[in-house]
């Protein structure tokens, strides 16, 4: 291969993404690549209510059918080790106590608790034999009475989905200092308050999700390969108490992986029955998700309800915000779900604005639908969009423009390094100037014109002022650690250099469309100063790379890249 000087793919210089040539070919490889003739497959048999009790199930009839290997149920799961899917995240409450945090078993035991919920799993020759046999699975549903709006789920008279979550509340957290933020409402000449809904959204990769385990009968090593955004935390999950399978025995790796955005970054119950049925059979054993299947069962975003109050003084400027949030989990607590609308989300509400005093309580509750997790920016969208929306009503009411009352809050230049109230320390940023771009850019001044321009034609025309800060990367282990993260949030990254000068990236993050292929390696060939064509990047399995955190939160390049 030719040889090229390292500085024209260093840094900021465009190059042609390595990974496009195999994708735009066909030639990617994804999870459901790699299944063979001789796999077995698995089909779920799921809950077509939102809430019923388990009576019985019986499956001597699917077991009996021609291609059926197996027919496994929550009973199977428990007598052969299998646990709970824990969650990554214990938040405390108001009071100090822990959250209310039930179990997740892979397969339901005597309670279905939102449509998808899996039952029981069929292993068969075929997808089509095992879907037969899924048909044939008998289950005597008992139907209760469900919960799924999301505002009416913290009631005395809304139908309990655990025990030990009275009133489906998991918990009751708060940030900020009530006593100065009422006492700000209080005293202030403006009050502007909104109820606002974040709707709950659906993810929906291009690939959907995927999972193939074998178990090698000679060494005794399980493989599962999945589509996931964090194969670590996959194995982390696997082998710390929910399958009884040591840590030096399991690979997990993730392949080509057809988009994310979030909803990949969790152990979902599919990758722990594949895993552990494939003990008991001879042959790999594969599940590939049907589009209406994702939709059911793959974690999804946002769900809010919230009320805030913004109080301002007789020139605008914003004196306390206060902001009641009642935050849906679904019925089973994810790997992230509880830091979501909790430490991802209160802590962004001061925005780019100086608020002097603000102060956040987030219900987190359970109700009968598909788990909520992480999602396109997860939790940060959820608080830009409400204090955005909050200004833009402050600004009517006390008819001030939109990109003044911005300007008037901004937290000034000389301001900085500047502490927020709810815990975040921004060290430095000109908002004025930004804004003032982006204004000039859009003709601001001008829009008025244009606006009775097109009326005049009949259209109509609207144009939306936004502003936000992010924090990008995650949370410092650390500080992660303090707010009851149950993992750390540090990446490796291992570059390996040989005598003939090649080097090797092995990356703990995993791509599934961010280019991580072509970034990462202009880095080292930037850093190192030699031949862009000689630096592999390798990413995405448990045995190559030996610790990472993934991908999540915008986290690949500012932690592993760093």
């Amino acid at each position: 291969m030719e040889q090229f000087e390292s500085d024209a793919f260093s840094i900021g210089k465009p190059v042609k993404r390595r990974e496009d040539e195999r994708f735009l070919r066909g030639k990617g490889r994804y999870v459901a690549d790699f299944g063979e003739p001789g796999d077995l497959c698995a089909i779920f048999v799921r809950s077509p209510y939102a809430h019923a009790r388990v009576a019985s199930v019986d499956t001597s009839t699917a077991a009996a059918m021609p291609g059926v290997h197996a027919v496994y149920t929550a009973r199977d799961l428990q007598e052969g080790g299998v646990g709970s899917i824990g969650c990554g995240w214990l938040l405390r409450n108001k009071d100090g106590s822990p959250m209310a945090e039930p179990p997740h078993f892979p397969l339901c035991i005597d309670t279905v608790r939102h449509v998808g919920d899996p039952v029981a799993v069929v292993i068969a020759d075929s997808t089509g034999l095992g879907k037969d046999a899924a048909e044939a699975v008998e289950i005597d549903f008992e139907e209760l009475d469900a919960i799924v709006d999301t505002a009416a789920a913290p009631s005395d008279i809304a139908p309990q989905i655990w025990p030990e979550a009275p009133r489906n509340t998991c918990a009751d957290w708060e940030i900020g200092d009530p006593s100065s933020t009422r006492a700000a409402l209080e005293a202030a000449p403006h009050v502007v308050e909104i109820d606002i809904v974040n709707n709950r959204l659906v993810a929906n990769p291009m690939e959907p999700r995927a999972a193939r385990a074998y178990r090698d009968t000679s060494s005794g090593r399980y493989t599962l390969y999945t589509t996931s955004q964090n194969p670590h935390t996959i194995k982390n999950a696997l082998c710390g108490g929910v399958l009884d399978i040591a840590e030096h025995d399991l690979r997990v790796v993730s392949p080509d992986v057809g988009g994310g955005f979030g909803t990949k970054i969790f152990l979902y119950p599919e990758e722990v029955v594949v895993t552990w049925a494939t003990r008991h059979h001879d042959r790999p054993i594969r599940w590939t998700s049907e589009r209406s299947e994702g939709f059911m069962t793959d974690a999804q975003g946002r769900d809010h309800v919230s009320k805030a109050r913004l109080a301002l003084d007789e020139d605008g400027l914003f004196q306390g915000l206060w902001v009641d949030t009642i935050a849906n989990v679904g019925a089973y607590l994810s790997q992230g779900a509880t830091a979501i609308p909790t430490f991802y989300y209160a802590p962004l509400l001061s925005g780019v604005y100086r608020i002097p005093e603000i102060y956040c309580n987030v219900r987190v509750v359970f109700t009968n639908t598909t788990p909520v997790d992480a999602y396109r920016g997860a939790g940060r969208p959820e608080a830009s969009y409400l204090l955005e929306r909050l200004v833009d009503a402050a600004a009517r009411q006390i008819g001030m423009d939109r990109a003044e009352i911005r300007r008037r809050n901004f937290i000034p230049p000389d301001a900085f390094p500047y502490e927020t109230p709810v815990g975040l320390t921004y060290d430095v940023g000109d908002h004025h100037a930004t804004l003032d771009i982006a204004l000039d850019q859009v003709d601001y001044a001008g829009f008025e014109e244009r606006r009775k321009a097109s009326a005049e034609n009949g259209k109509l025309r609207g144009l939306g002022l936004s502003t936000y800060v992010e924090v990008a990367g995650g949370v410092p282990s650390r500080i992660s650690a303090q707010l009851g993260s149950r993992g750390a949030r540090f990446e490796a990254v291992e570059v390996r250099v040989s005598a003939k000068g090649h080097v090797t990236i092995l990356c703990g993050t995993h791509s599934h469309g961010q280019s991580h292929e072509t970034t990462f390696p202009q880095l080292v060939c930037d850093k190192l100063g030699i031949a862009y064509d000689k630096v592999a990047f390798v990413q995405g399995d448990t045995d190559r790379v030996h610790y990472g955190r993934g991908t999540a939160a915008s986290r690949s390049l500012a932690i592993g890249g760093a």
